[in-house]
């Protein structure tokens, strides 16, 4: 008898879960889905537009990625932090902080004061890294090459990372973004171009080789052309009226970027016919420029804009000591890390 009350009691119990429970039909569960990514792209896809155009960092990868890592801006660190892709502190973090269960207890992340700080950052992130610079030679609409490349160099544990990317960006049209332009950087969350009315277009500012150039004080004479492209950074070049405050103005930056891009120092002189990047430069030379000749009157800084290279990483290929000048006739490497004893 004590048998049967349990036994009718489980039924009753299990007959209750299954009438009271809400079954969702696929076709709403996708319907939600796709409202989610509407709400997240709505809101933060001229981020990831301005930062493509920024740094080369696919549009469609960013905004996969945001989605997955912040789980359509609903997670914790997103909306306390606005931190949508989950970076964490690291040792060269000097801003907010935020502790957050992850792989282990207590983990520091990043915590921004804007949404727009963290696309940002995360652009940086993935520019200054070294491991990631094979990702700037692909297309920039190859973004399963990116998905599989962001897997391969151990941007994120899980085995299913590159497919994630990919399936979201494919289910949900992500791609349209790679073709399109803001026209504008700053102080604007939303494309000028709705996907549906999508022109596939992709305009890029190029330029060729300098017909002349003086090293030493990096005058460059380019056909009466003042923007252009250096190892797929953009530039321009100075003329007499210009300031960074002008320059910034004009080019949409924030006035600390030009001095970091170019790895100039706060209040360091323009010179007309200099040439100052507006995107960050790059780990490695582009391909075909492996190795450069130190000549009379080069400098390690002048190389490094000639090349687009970061200064930094210039001496840390060649292993030099940081503020030395290599001797004439030494072969700088470009592209890899010059081997010990050469």
């Amino acid at each position: 008898m004590k048998y049967l009350r349990w036994l009718l009691f489980i039924m009753l119990f299990v007959s209750s879960c299954h009438s009271t429970r809400t079954v969702v039909q696929p076709n709403n569960t996708i319907k939600h889905a796709k409202g989610e990514v509407n709400n997240y792209t709505n809101l933060y896809a001229g981020f990831a537009i301005s930062e493509m155009e920024r740094t080369g960092v696919p549009a469609s990868i960013t905004l996969a990625q945001g989605i997955i890592e912040s789980d359509y801006g609903r997670s914790r660190l997103a909306r306390v932090a606005n931190n949508h892709f989950g970076v964490k502190c690291h040792n060269d973090w000097k801003g907010k902080k935020i502790y957050h269960d992850d792989d282990k207890r207590g983990e520091c992340f990043r915590k921004y004061s804007r949404v727009e700080d963290s696309f940002t950052d995360h652009s940086d992130f993935l520019v200054n890294g070294s491991r990631y610079d094979f990702l700037f030679d692909l297309k920039r609409d190859d973004y399963k090459g990116w998905a599989r490349g962001l897997k391969k160099a151990g941007y994120a544990t899980n085995p299913k990372y590159a497919n994630m990317l990919i399936n979201s960006i494919e289910e949900n049209h992500l791609y349209l973004y790679d073709n399109m332009l803001t026209g504008r950087r700053r102080g604007n969350n939303k494309p000028e171009t709705e996907p549906d009315k999508l022109s596939v277009t992709n305009p890029v500012i190029t330029d060729e080789i300098p017909e002349e150039e003086d090293i030493d004080n990096f005058v460059i004479t380019r056909n009466e052309k003042r923007t252009g492209t250096v190892n797929r950074i953009q530039y321009v070049i100075i003329k007499e009226s210009d300031t960074y405050k002008s320059l910034a103005s004009e080019f949409d930056l924030l006035s600390w970027e030009l001095f970091r891009y170019n790895d100039l120092e706060d209040g360091s002189e323009l010179t007309p016919g200099m040439l100052l990047y507006l995107q960050p430069k790059r780990n490695k030379a582009e391909a075909g420029n492996d190795f450069h000749i130190v000549k009379d009157g080069d400098s390690m800084w002048n190389i490094s804009q000639l090349y687009g290279i970061k200064l930094n990483t210039l001496y840390e290929r060649n292993r030099i000591e940081s503020g030395t000048e290599p001797a004439v006739g030494t072969e700088l490497w470009l592209r890899q890390t010059k081997p010990e004893g050469l």
